[in-house]
């Protein structure tokens, strides 16, 4: 595994093709100069010591030098080993309603939004566990796979939104079904849900699919999030109507989510405008029975600045003692030279 241990330091890339840019234009007003005083041809002879290429090549070592300086800096790692974590924890998956009822604003700015604050203050507080999240409207869609990677499950949880699935409606059924088909083989006691929704669903199969996770050993704790009195559901600007063109009120449906967790031996939480309600249940999930959750890691890496130095260390040397001219001691060495042939 590759990585730069000070990415943003890659900037310093910029300063040798600073450096090129420079240098052409300097060789362009050199000639220009030069052309002057006359013939270029002419000037070459009366200038034998001069040689353009030894200059060019000086500043190709300066170049690559300074390339090399300026990525090692940036701290250049392979992870050299593949170590395995071993922790005792909870896998836990977030089972995310993101139909449009869920942008109903009951909760300011919606419940959406609220429940996407709230996941993300979830995250920082978790240590041990293990999350995943699925997102669900009319079907189900895995959002993120189970991880203990607490950054990139803040990054995924800020993307989720309703277009993140094609069909609209809520199947509560199914969400919790690929729900139970996600989690790894490692979690057989310590096996968690947590299904955010208004409760509204289109189908008739959710207490039976809590049943079956009974059986299995998952627990599922249900957050219940928007008001009995309901609220319409704004898009765009333009509130959802039905057939009859009446104004569509998304309301809380409490029986079915309070019936979910005491299939499962979890509990319901009604959210308030004031807390969501994940902070009770993760302290309840703190006290469940914990597995061994194993993890493999890329924890160790080399660093592969110091090779890099150390060959810029020595193009830059052989900088310092090319010399920008030829050598007039071993100029009369030329054997080519025709005053040194026989007649």
């Amino acid at each position: 595994m590759f990585r730069f241990a000070n990415p943003h330091l890659l900037w310093l890339l910029l300063l040798p093709a600073a450096a090129v840019v420079i240098h052409m234009l300097a060789a362009v007003m050199r000639r220009r100069r030069l052309a002057r005083f006359g013939n270029m041809a002419t000037l070459r002879e009366l200038m034998p010591e001069v040689s353009t290429a030894r200059n060019h090549f000086k500043f190709l070592l300066f170049i690559i030098a300074m390339i090399l300086i300026a990525v090692a800096a940036a701290r250049p790692q392979f992870g050299s080993k593949l170590r395995e974590e071993k922790s005792r924890g909870v896998e836990m998956m977030l089972v995310v309603d993101v139909s449009n009822s869920m942008l109903a604003e009951d909760f300011e700015p919606s419940r959406l939004e609220r429940t996407k604050y709230a996941i993300d203050k979830l995250f920082d507080g978790l240590k041990q566990e293990r999350v995943g999240v699925i997102v669900f409207a009319g079907e189900a869609k895995v959002q993120l796979p189970i991880t203990s990677d607490y950054r990139m499950a803040k990054a995924f949880a800020k993307r989720i939104s309703p277009t993140l699935v094609a069909e609209q409606g809520t199947s509560i059924g199914k969400a919790l079904s690929m729900a139970m088909m996600s989690f790894s083989s490692q979690s057989d006691n310590s096996r968690v849900m947590i299904l955010i929704t208004d409760g509204e669903t289109h189908d008739n199969n959710a207490l039976e699919v809590a049943q079956q996770a009974a059986e299995q050993g998952i627990k599922i704790f249900t957050i219940g999030i928007g008001t009995p009195e309901g609220a319409p559901i704004s898009i765009n600007g333009e509130y959802i109507s039905d057939e009859n063109g009446e104004m569509v009120v998304s309301k809380l449906n409490e029986q079915m989510l309070q019936e979910i967790a005491s299939t499962t031996g979890g509990a319901y939480v009604r959210a308030s405008k004031q807390s969501i309600g994940l902070e009770e249940i993760v302290k309840a999930i703190n006290e469940m029975q914990q597995d061994e959750l194993t993890t493999m890691r890329f924890e160790e890496y080399n660093e592969q600045f110091p090779y890099l130095l150390w060959i810029a260390f020595v193009l830059l040397v052989l900088d310092i003692f090319i010399l920008d001219r030829k050598n007039p001691l071993l100029a009369r060495f030329n054997i080519f030279d025709k005053r040194h042939t026989k007649e």
